[in-house]
């Protein structure tokens, strides 16, 4: 690491008026690769974390088709741009904990209402890039409250993986120590083994009716978004929270450990931007990526950090293929068994579950508050029509004022 840190990157301020880095010369095969592995696995567990929402909000194919388009798109325009203008590997995807909120909230709103959440909370992530609010926010609330607000939707999920035992036994535990076996000799290739290892006794068992429908491009449906007070506070703030403390914090950090030097300001801002256009098609948001980002940052990508860029291009250009096909996706993973998608959706949130526990338990002092609002959010209570992740974080931060306010006198 001391060596990769010290070794000169490009920073992502805007392109080097000298030693401009040229494509033709810095293609290569492993950042090629690494692209191709980027994408295997944000179409493996995070999509169908992302058809699980779908279907908590009751939305048709074509919509859903629609949405997985939406987020292909942006992010593959994404990736590919910023990681050519930068030259360096920046890597965007959508929200999985985002998609996992909406999996315990869609369903409460009307479908425009929600596409009015989106809107609103992509505008708010472009504001807080752009104007270097980003920061400012983060650091005002505690991030030990973030963090349990974000354990407290993640923990049906893990939960899940347990509670389908009683219904295939032989599908999850089969699908769970696939994952655990990959996890410790190939933690990159975890998810899509243990997606194909489910499928496959899936098909041993339990049935597995596939059906690849329509093979042309996706026709975009346009909805015209309507805002309510109760989607903008139940849905339009936790996903805007979500989107930057538990996917561009992370995202960034990623990139500054691999030893490049992010403007904050020009990437959030671009991608928040972007997912305001793309809304009314049904994206929640698009963010930068950290589990698909350490994979196109590492040395294994390319052993010169100079030359990585080339992966988060090739990213981008895969994203913009396989989404513009996303009616095919549809069509694929709907024919999963319920009990597979439980233990894929869950084993591919375990790693963001584990890490918003431990961050939500790191400080002490914060411990009070940070337990409540984890409570609060996964007993998915629903109050005056706004759900848990709301509630949660608004009781986990009067907790927190309320134990740590200094005494008078």
């Amino acid at each position: 690491m001391a060596e990769q840190t010290a070794t000169p990157v490009a920073t992502t301020t805007g392109p080097a008026a000298t030693d401009r880095p040229s494509l033709r010369r810095d293609v290569s095969a492993p950042a090629l690769l690494a692209g191709l592995v980027c994408i295997a696995v944000s179409f493996s567990g995070p999509l169908v974390v992302v058809l699980a929402a779908a279907g908590a909000g009751h939305l048709d194919p074509a919509r859903t088709a629609s949405w997985i388009w939406a987020v292909s798109l942006g992010s593959g325009l994404t990736c590919l741009l910023l990681s050519w203008y930068t030259r360096t590997p920046v890597i965007t995807a959508w929200s999985t904990p985002g998609a996992a909120l909406l999996v315990t909230s869609l369903g409460a709103y009307p479908w425009r209402e929600a596409v009015g959440a989106f809107l609103l909370s992509s505008a708010a992530v472009a504001l807080f890039g752009f104007t270097g609010l980003f920061g400012r926010l983060i650091r005002a609330i505690p991030v030990g409250i973030v963090n349990a607000m974000l354990a407290g939707i993640l923990f049906s999920f893990g939960a899940g993986i347990f509670t389908e035992l009683h219904t295939a036994p032989v599908l999850v535990l089969g699908s769970f120590a696939a994952f655990l076996a990959a996890k410790r000799l190939v933690p990159r290739y975890a998810v899509p083994i243990a997606l194909l290892a489910g499928a496959a006794l899936a098909a041993a068992t339990v049935g597995l009716p596939l059906h690849l429908g329509s093979g042309g491009p996706v026709r975009p449906v346009l909805t015209l978004p309507a805002f309510s007070w109760a989607a903008t506070v139940g849905l339009a703030l936790p996903l805007t929270l979500v989107a930057l403390a538990s996917q561009n914090a992370p995202g960034l950090a990623i990139m500054r450990a691999s030893g490049y030097r992010p403007d904050d300001r020009l990437l959030v801002g671009a991608t928040g931007t972007l997912s305001v256009l793309l809304a009314p098609f049904g994206s929640p948001g698009i963010n930068l990526a950290a589990i698909t980002a350490a994979i196109c940052t590492s040395p294994e990508s390319h052993p010169d950090p100079r030359r990585r860029y080339v992966a988060g291009m090739s990213a981008g250009v895969l994203y913009l293929v396989v989404g513009s096909f996303g009616g095919v996706l549809v069509s694929l993973f709907t024919g999963l068994p319920h009990a597979l998608i439980a233990v894929i959706a869950g084993v591919a949130l375990l790693a963001s579950f584990q890490g918003s526990l431990a961050g939500a338990l790191a400080e002490e002092h914060g411990r009070d508050g940070a337990v409540v609002t984890f409570l609060a959010t996964a007993s998915g209570m629903s109050l005056f029509g706004i759900g848990a992740a709301f509630w949660g974080l608004l009781l986990g931060v009067a907790t927190h004022l309320v134990i740590t306010a200094r005494r008078p006198g």
